[in-house]
């Protein structure tokens, strides 16, 4: 079997993690917050990403310029991606007897994404990033959040957005693992070793009106997430984390998949970073600030 070399790192807390949630291509704020902080002299030493976090995390940690981060970002939070039907998935809905129903039911092959994941990262595995880096998802069996640090990078993102339902689980190591943010929308929890957060999270928008079955769906679905975001961030406080969370001033609605906003989207986060400077700067320094909720 071959072996991998891996990057030894200091055994020490990180001093700056980078922690990105779901939130489609607004998680693409990430790389302008990061080029502000690089620019600044203090790059995150951990950057932790869930779903489409841990996508635009991974250019992070890789630290692409963000021109090629934002290329990347086009490539992998494509609507393309979500429409790739399988067929054979409603003869199992209507008839899971005759069809068959397997544990890794999709109602979307996962062929394009898995393609596109490795057309951007290869064969780069988690531990040899520049930047240390944590991918958050969820054990399907268990239901209990999953941290993923070493391995294949290409499995681990794709095991990160793997939304039950819509595409198959990918097993790592034994374990059936699906998107993170069923577990953990923003996952503080993972860098509770980090002496200060920056976090990048987003608060799901309702259906205005529910008039179909996908928009009950979405209605109790992103209720849940939300709720489940906002106790995951009232633990985080509760336990000390000293956390900043950048709040993105949009003046105009992005959809999840919208890529044609990307460049706006990294301006928006360039503009945040720089307005919260001063107190990431203060949380560094060691001096008392409270949390943000």
């Amino acid at each position: 079997m071959p072996t991998h070399p891996t990057r030894t790192r200091p055994n020490r807390p990180p001093r700056l993690a980078l922690v990105l949630g779901s939130g489609g291509v607004r998680s693409a704020a990430a790389v302008g917050i990061a080029e502000v902080l690089a620019g600044a002299g203090v790059r995150p030493d951990l950057v932790v990403g869930c779903s489409s976090g841990a996508l635009v995390g991974a250019t992070i940690a890789l630290r692409m310029s963000p021109e090629h981060a934002l290329q990347t970002a086009s490539e992998l939070l494509s609507r393309e991606l979500t429409r790739q039907h399988r067929w054979r998935a409603w003869l199992q809905l209507l008839a899971p007897r005759l069809a068959g129903f397997p544990d890794d039911f999709a109602l979307r092959d996962a062929w394009l994404i898995e393609r596109r994941v490795r057309e951007a990262f290869g064969q780069r595995r988690i531990e040899d990033a520049p930047t240390s880096l944590r991918i958050a998802a969820t054990d399907a069996n268990s239901g209990e959040a999953a941290v993923l640090t070493h391995g294949s990078l290409v499995d681990a993102l794709r095991a990160s957005v793997a939304v039950p339902f819509l595409f198959p689980a990918v097993t790592i190591e034994g374990r059936r693992l699906v998107d993170g943010v069923i577990s953990d929308p923003l996952p503080l929890a993972a860098a509770a070793d980090a002496r200060t957060v920056v976090a990048l999270g987003f608060q799901g928008s309702m259906p205005g009106r529910v008039d179909r079955a996908s928009h009950l769906v979405a209605q109790v679905s992103t209720a849940t997430i939300n709720n489940l975001m906002q106790a995951r961030n009232a633990a985080a406080r509760a336990a000390g984390q000293r956390v900043l969370h950048i709040e993105l001033a949009l003046e105009r609605r992005v959809g999840c998949w919208d890529t044609s906003a990307l460049r706006y989207l990294y301006e928006a986060g360039r503009r945040a970073a720089q307005t919260q400077l001063p107190q990431i700067m203060t949380m560094l320094e060691g001096r008392s600030m409270r949390a943000a909720a």
